[in-house]
């Protein structure tokens, strides 16, 4: 009887503590995507600080050094500027538009801002419902049928290493083929979309902010690279303030720079574009915007540019 009794005293004395000891795969999922929501919206209210005080720079540019670098990086010469008024327009490509009055006349330059943390850090470029690239690019049915499983608007029809969706080194070797087809025939328009969109918002710049959060020791090639910074033609379109890098270029520039190279299904199942990856968006909780078409950069790579010399 006191062995049964002590039995019955442990059973209610340590079953409290199984639930917490072992938490299920679906609470530990669940936490997985709340924190990556969360680093998303710390991410996203970063961006908008860092368009803000780009706006607000441009707005003091006759004091602020930073706004007159970047203004001569866009070709003005500073005496002959009278008034700049910068603003951020709403869901358009252009983060900040800049409205130069010079003595010859008035420009309206916008600008698409990027933030990064660190020299490795990635970047949304375009995110959409796959109609409407579709629809945009005038997509072939059989790749629009292809992308639908690749986001995972349609289950998969075939064995996937994912139950939701579908990777495309899954597909059949016919359907990668019109994909690569179709990207490959259609990539200056597609990279010139994603980076510059159209219409009286479209973005003429692209500035990358490079704010890291802990000192990165630079690799000598680093080191050369930030000395002839100070020394290509275009100088004024990198500079360095308290430890922030600032670059801004012509959204030709960078539509040629990271539209170059092969399009190809990489070894995890996305697309690279050049120097762009096209992929399922992902994350948000699981909700339905998890399968919307994402394509994004590493905006720090453009500070390789000025290596490049492009002519504008």
């Amino acid at each position: 009887m006191t062995l049964i009794l002590w039995f019955l005293m442990s059973a209610v004395l340590y079953a409290p503590s199984l639930p917490q000891a072992v938490r299920p795969a679906s609470e530990k999922a669940d936490t997985a995507r709340e924190l990556e929501v969360q680093r998303g919206s710390r991410t996203a209210k970063g961006g908008f600080q860092n368009e803000d005080e780009i706006r607000d720079k441009f707005n003091q540019w006759k004091t602020d050094t930073d706004a007159q670098a970047w203004l001569k990086a866009m070709k003005y010469e500073l005496p002959e500027i009278l008034t700049v008024v910068a603003t951020k327009p709403h869901g358009e490509k252009a983060d900040v538009e800049v409205r130069v009055q010079t003595k010859t006349g008035e420009r309206i330059e916008g600008i698409s801002i990027k933030l990064v943390s660190n020299s490795n850090g990635f970047n949304q470029i375009d995110k959409r419902w796959l109609a409407s690239y579709a629809e945009k690019w005038n997509m072939p049915a059989d790749v629009h049928e292809a992308l639908k499983k690749f986001v995972g608007e349609v289950p998969p029809t075939t064995l996937s290493r994912n139950t939701e969706r579908m990777f495309l080194d899954e597909f059949d070797q016919a359907t990668q083929t019109a994909i690569l087809e179709f990207f490959t025939s259609h990539k200056d328009q597609i990279v010139s979309d994603l980076f510059a969109g159209d219409g009286p918002h479209a973005a003429g710049w692209i500035m990358v902010t490079l704010k890291q959060v802990t000192h990165e020791p630079d690799a000598p090639d680093q080191k050369r690279k930030r000395a002839a910074d100070s020394e290509i033609t275009n100088s004024a379109s990198v500079n360095e303030t308290n430890g922030t890098r600032w670059i801004i270029r012509s959204m030709s520039d960078a539509i040629r720079f990271y539209g170059e190279g092969e399009i190809k299904i990489t070894s995890s199942g996305s697309l690279r574009i050049g120097r762009i990856t096209m992929q399922r968006k992902g994350g948000d909780n699981g909700r339905e915007s998890a399968n919307m078409l994402q394509f994004k950069i590493n905006p720090a790579q453009l500070f390789e540019i000025c290596d490049l010399r492009f002519e504008n």
